[in-house]
């Protein structure tokens, strides 16, 4: 009998000690990136083929990042999006914006910047009901997408924890992908290449965050 109590608490410590080490599973204040083949097209009907091919074999533009809000029964997105503005809605919403003209959903994957949560939601929510940021200008009254996280991921001191850099929209081979051209053409303004700021495939690659999944649910 003490034999068999015994290995229960045993498997017990192991299983809590495995809960303890959990990291695939979202949760609030973790970045959300969206990323297309860059070879995608507004005009494309069929994205299929390039999604395959970009989440394993080849190269993606990362469009677009959101802060994520983990509740017991619900999942929010906080983000700027040229539908929305700055806004907070369900999880459903977000990927029922982000659906492609084919059906399909765009590459996901989940971010954690290293060291812990701060107070990133709560910093996101002072800026909720502001415009998009059309002009990917600085202190304007209006946010873009990396521009809120910016905004949102501050220190002990108060300071931005992404620096700011010269935005780089170009691809590995230093073109940049139509799905850019084609953006900033209907929002009436060139592609703000090399202008200071943040975007989402700078942002992707930054040494504070670490992998956490590509499932969403």
């Amino acid at each position: 009998m003490k034999l068999f109590t015994d290995s229960v608490i045993a498997l017990a410590i192991l299983l809590l000690a495995g809960c303890g080490e959990v990291r695939d599973i979202p949760r609030s204040g973790d970045l959300l990136f969206v990323a297309i083949p860059v070879e995608y097209s507004l005009d494309s009907t069929d994205i299929t083929s390039g999604i395959t091919q970009a989440t394993g074999r080849g190269e993606l533009n990362y469009i677009h990042v959101a802060i994520l809000e983990v509740e017991p029964d619900t999942t929010w997105i906080i983000d700027a999006t040229i539908k929305h503005g700055v806004d907070r809605h369900p999880l459903e919403t977000f990927l029922s914006d982000f659906t492609l003209k084919d059906g399909s959903l765009p590459h996901f994957e989940v971010m954690r910047i290293k060291g812990g949560p701060r107070d990133m939601v709560a910093n996101a929510k002072k800026y909720l009901g502001e415009p998009y940021d059309v002009w990917f200008a600085a202190d304007n009254g209006a946010h873009y997408c990396t521009e809120l996280v910016r905004d949102s991921y501050l220190d002990a001191d108060g300071n931005p924890v992404f620096e700011e850099a010269p935005m780089n929209f170009k691809n590995s081979e230093g073109e940049i992908p139509v799905y850019w051209k084609q953006l900033f053409g209907l929002l009436g303004t060139e592609v703000p290449q090399g202008e200071p700021g943040t975007n989402p495939q700078d942002m992707r690659q930054s040494k504070l965050l670490e992998f956490v999944t590509e499932n969403l649910r």
